[in-house]
């Protein structure tokens, strides 16, 4: 019977250890459910956009909660349009493609991330086929665009203020920069627009084509905003608080210390430096939500329902959801 009860003894101290160990780990779990706690969002980015890539690798997402997993895309209009699919939870781009995404369903615009300047405007370049002279040798030819993107619009403008009307040259959409270098080469396309300091410098070195004038010399200039799904925003609002708050300190980082950008940029995605260090100047974030920037989306939307782009037309400011830039940055909303 003694033999029993030291049995019975053993096996209870036994037990005890085993629940002793299961509460300690218990707590270590616990502690680790505090990390997993952050806010996970699927963010749509392109490779020649800095804010993203240093938010993440200089720890300021972690910093603010953020769980990020950035989703790499040829526009950042490919990049919106990936919301639909549910590929991504967040995504960004110029007025156009968020004014169509906008129109299709539970969307809203959340944050502006700037305009562009003169400056900014100066960066995108119209390269055309050596036998182009002007914009009135564009009759007849064939004008690329970016799938989704505003450049329709552009071509839109300036052909107009030049005499020339879109039903005398033929649109040619494509998907990416590439399809369209290969294409002016080639002889399929005519013209085309391209944005940044590696694509001008690629272009600019085909000997089939040159540079005959740039977006700053027309009146286009191209806003830029935050898009997310109506669930993301209003099941996360305080995570997407502190998202927007990340962005703009990266923001900050970015332009503070434009060479580790660079470094950053070529370590990822292998961009040159002498690129980032180019582009960086034009395209600073300014997180926030200005009468500027609604004024660029309601004029992008006029065209787009009298272009026959959006066949339905809707109420603007019913898509547009600035409860948290008014928590993050209640000083740089300018529109009620």
């Amino acid at each position: 019977m003694s033999k029993l009860r030291a049995i019975i003894r053993y096996v209870s101290l036994f037990a005890v250890l085993i629940l002793t160990v299961s509460l300690l780990s218990g707590c270590g779990t616990s502690a680790e459910g505090q990390g997993s706690n952050k806010l996970k969002l699927r963010i749509a980015d392109i490779s020649t956009n800095p804010i993203f890539r240093v938010a993440k690798s200089k720890g300021i997402f972690d910093k603010h909660g953020i769980d990020a997993e950035l989703v790499t895309f040829a526009t950042p209009a490919e990049g919106i349009n990936s919301l639909f699919i549910k590929q991504v939870d967040v995504a960004f781009g110029a007025d156009y493609p968020l004014i169509n995404a906008v129109s299709k369903g539970d969307y809203s615009i959340f944050a502006s991330s700037g305009s562009a300047t003169d400056q900014g405007a100066k960066e995108w370049k119209l390269y055309v086929r050596n036998e182009i002279k002007s914009a009135e040798d564009l009759k007849g030819k064939k004008l690329s665009f970016s799938r989704g993107t505003f450049i329709p619009y552009l071509w839109d403008v300036y052909l107009s203020e030049n005499g020339v009307s879109l039903s005398e040259v033929e649109l040619i959409g494509q998907g990416a920069f590439d399809e369209a270098y290969v294409a002016l080469q080639k002889g399929e396309i005519d013209a085309t627009w391209i944005y940044g300091a590696v694509l001008n410098e690629k272009f600019s070195a085909l000997e089939e084509a040159h540079e005959l004038t740039d977006m700053s010399q027309t009146p286009v200039r191209l806003g830029t905003g935050l898009i997310a799904t109506n669930e993301v925003l209003d099941n996360n609002q305080e995570g997407m608080v502190a998202f927007l708050k990340a962005l703009d300190e990266a923001s900050e980082y970015a332009q503070a210390n434009p060479d580790e950008t660079a470094d950053i940029l070529y370590e990822e995605v292998k961009q040159p430096r002498e690129a980032t260090l180019k582009d960086l100047p034009n395209n600073p974030w300014n997180v926030g939500f200005s009468e500027k920037a609604y004024e660029g989306l309601v004029g992008q939307k006029e065209y787009m329902i009298s272009s026959g782009t959006i066949e339905t037309d809707f109420d603007l400011k019913e898509k547009i959801n600035l409860d948290l830039i008014r928590t993050a940055f209640p000083d740089r909303v300018e529109v009620e």
